[in-house]
């Protein structure tokens, strides 16, 4: 594919052990995109991944804090493009497959193209990671809405301004799901494009955990739903105490109308203290909903400013500024 006129490209690879695998990918994205710069940074591989990607051609970095999440901060903080590609080292990932990302980026404007994966079903590996991606994608609609069908596809495209509004703060393989739920927030324009997802060579081993890596993005949503919903989270606690409350609350007030007495005091001090509890809850989630309404205001501000930004230097280079012509 040849370079998009006046676009810088860069395609990310984060790595871990991937030294079977990592000169093939970088070779096949050398062919697809010759034009591009390709960046592997290496997270504390034992294998020989850098030195793999170095002969292959590409650009080795090292991020030393373990976690993908800790590699793809660093890239974005980096490395300077118009186009961002991002795929995983493994060889799952097509790379001719990117040209159909860049061109679906261009034509639809959009600041985020996911590829999502076609064959992840039979190539999970085991049934608790097949299932887990059905779960998972199932609870994100329900918390952050029906944009995205495949939250945790390594293979995306990304525009300078997602790259740059993009916080980053996860430090694992959670790092797909807030770049999903980075995009909702904002609402900023994203595409999906279902691509083949190959299965792992002989020699080449999944570094997900179905329980350990499952009950961090479990956190994860929980965090976010945190975040960007506060009203929502608490909400949903400060009902529950607020029933529970209910519940010991209804026998003492009926024995009070029917008697004049309260026999039960210990289930009344009870009742009075997860009202309360859920009062300081209810209005805990209205005081944060109108600080996540107004952080997610600057981010969109920060996000136009970037996109405000970008038009003014594709302005100025495809219209440089004519020479003086000298003194007589």
């Amino acid at each position: 594919m040849a370079q998009p006129a006046g676009h810088r490209i860069a395609v990310l690879l984060p790595c871990y052990n991937e030294a079977a695998t990592i000169a093939a990918v970088v070779r096949g994205f050398r062919e697809a995109l010759p034009d591009a710069v390709i960046h592997v940074y290496d997270n504390n591989s034992t294998d020989g991944t850098a030195l793999q990607a170095m002969l292959a051609g590409a650009e080795v970095e090292r991020e030393r804090r373990q976690g993908k999440g800790h590699v793809v901060r660093r890239m974005f903080a980096d490395i300077e493009a118009d186009i961002y590609i991002m795929a995983d080292g493994d060889g799952t990932y097509a790379p001719e497959d990117a040209e159909d990302l860049i061109r679906t980026l261009l034509a639809e404007r959009a600041d985020m193209v996911v590829g999502t994966r076609r064959g992840v079903r039979e190539d999970a590996g085991r049934q608790g990671h097949a299932l887990g991606n059905r779960l998972f994608n199932t609870l994100y609609r329900f918390l952050f809405g029906p944009g995205f069908t495949d939250i945790f596809s390594g293979y995306r495209a990304f525009s300078r301004r997602f790259v740059k509004s993009f916080p980053a703060v996860s430090p694992g393989f959670e790092i797909e799901t807030e770049m999903s739920v980075h995009a909702a927030r904002l609402k900023l324009p994203v595409a999906e494009l279902e691509l083949h997802y190959g299965r792992r060579p002989e020699g080449s081993t999944s570094k997900l955990s179905t329980v350990r890596d499952g009950a961090k993005i479990l956190w994860m949503f929980a965090v976010l739903a945190k975040e960007t919903r506060p009203f929502a989270f608490f909400g949903c606690f400060s009902a529950l105490t607020l029933f529970a409350s209910l519940c010991f609350m209804t026998p003492v007030l009926i024995e009070y109308f029917a008697t004049g007495l309260v026999s039960r005091l210990p289930t009344w001090v009870l009742s009075m203290a997860l009202l309360m509890m859920g009062l300081l809850l209810l209005t805990a989630g209205l005081i944060l909903d109108s600080l996540s309404r107004a952080r997610a205001e600057q981010l969109r501000l920060h996000y136009i400013n970037l996109s405000r930004t970008a038009v003014e230097a594709e302005r100025r280079s495809s219209h440089p500024p004519a020479k003086r012509a000298d003194a007589a």
